[in-house]
């Protein structure tokens, strides 16, 4: 029963997403909005929590030059496939981007912060020749909350306040040595969604190191690797695989990858570093899936209680979790494993989400070179002791510290963070 829990769990949370996951449900809320609506489009309304705004002000678009809310939003509504989902911009052309360009142009496309306690809201009120609709996505980057025509209610899901898409009662099952006795039963054939994810992921990295995306993170690792600057270990291959992937994803690659618990550079950060160890350490692929798993089940279980959004960069908890699954690579039992987020949260906690960007490249490769540091020493039998810091003697307890550091010291942080990333571009 347990198993059949976890599964579903795995099958809800790992979602197969184009482009980064703020900008894309900005299109999808437009999208959702347009597809009600008939007639001209004469102005777009964007109203979205400052979590959203700091994630999505800056940071590529799939297959497009242009980037920003007020160009998503107009993107989505008219060209955007709200069927789709988070692959509401799968197709759209130079033309339609050019189009919503043109929108944007006019001056009636508007962005501004919403009057909302929550961190995932998109309101988008589209308004045409023959009336408005507006939807609303709220807590789930997919969760179309509300549908409203012209000042009717066609459409509520009653289902609110849910962040993940699986269950409450589903994800209660995950505790880390249940994570850890699935992982090592289960029986690798139900296991297709997270093969699929090494598949989707990996080929966007090394489209990552072939092409020059943002600001290049995994390819110049390699390309010092080659001149012999860098050398070619674990550590260098782990950062520069998962980096690449971050480069494309962040800077508009048309590529989609396997989300995890919402986010796609998470769903990045949880498998490359992995796959990178797999393929130094020449593992069998029932070893790199079940490692794999491992990777995405932790993430999902520190991310239940962490949150989809928060102050604190989310790549700390896909890096925890890498680590955990590297260990359990390097032949690390239970102990072990619970040994390698502990040195991992220990080492990289703190480290700011100041949105999405080219830079979140760079934050991908510093936490994948902590998993492998912090790997090494689990494996060794070596943990960051609990007298230091928040780290407490049971892993569980260190998470809920690490999460309640994000959750409590959330709000006052993304407000000045915020302030400081609006006023430097006004």
């Amino acid at each position: 029963m347990q198993q059949e829990k976890i599964l579903q769990v795995l099958e809800k949370e790992l979602v197969v997403a184009l482009g980064c996951t703020e900008p894309v449900s900005i299109a999808l809320a437009a999208a959702t909005a347009r597809e009600h609506i008939a007639g001209d489009v004469k102005s777009i309304e964007v109203l979205a929590s400052a979590n959203i705004i700091k994630n999505a002000m800056a940071v590529g678009i799939p297959g497009m030059q242009a980037t920003g809310i007020d160009f998503v939003s107009a993107l989505g509504a008219l060209a955007g496939k709200a069927k789709r989902k988070l692959e509401v911009l799968e197709g759209v052309t130079l033309e339609d981007e050019q189009r919503a360009l043109d929108l944007v142009g006019t001056g009636n496309v508007t962005v501004d912060l919403a009057d909302t306690p929550k961190k995932l809201y998109i309101e988008v009120k589209i308004t045409t020749t023959e009336g408005y609709a507006k939807a609303i996505i709220q807590d789930n980057h997919t969760f179309i909350a509300l549908v409203e025509v012209n000042g009717e209610m066609v459409y509520k899901n009653g289902c609110g306040n849910t962040h993940f898409a699986s269950s409450v009662e589903e994800r209660d099952v995950l505790t880390i040595p249940e994570i850890y006795e699935f992982v090592t039963t289960v029986d690798v054939a139900e296991l297709d969604l997270v093969k699929r994810s090494i598949e989707l992921n990996r080929t966007v990295a090394l489209d990552g190191l072939k092409n020059e995306y943002g600001l290049q993170v995994g390819k110049t690792l390699k390309e010092n690797v080659a001149k012999g600057i860098l050398s070619d270990d674990l550590t260098t291959h782990a950062m520069a695989l998962a980096a690449a992937g971050s480069d494309a994803r962040m800077a508009g690659s048309t590529l989609p990858v396997m989300a995890n618990s919402g986010s796609g550079n998470q769903g990045i950060a949880v498998t490359m570093p992995v796959v990178a160890a797999g393929e130094k350490l020449h593992v069998s692929e029932e070893q790199l899936i079940r490692a794999v798993t491992l990777s995405h089940l932790l993430a999902i279980f520190v991310k239940n209680q962490f949150g989809r959004l928060s102050a604190l960069c989310g790549v700390t908890v896909a890096g925890a979790s890498a680590s955990a699954a590297i260990t359990y690579l390097l032949g690390g039992d239970l102990e072990k494993v619970k040994y390698a987020i502990q040195n991992t949260l220990g080492n990289v906690t703190g480290m700011l989400c100041d949105g999405a960007k080219a830079g979140c490249a760079m934050k991908v490769a510093t936490c994948s070179s902590a998993a492998v540091q912090s790997a090494l020493l689990a494996s060794q039998g070596m943990c960051i002791s609990a007298t230091d810091g928040f780290i407490e003697e049971d892993v569980e307890k260190t998470i809920e510290n690490f999460c309640r550091l994000g959750n409590e010291g959330s709000p006052n942080m993304d407000k000045i963070m915020l302030e400081m990333m609006v006023n430097k571009r006004k």
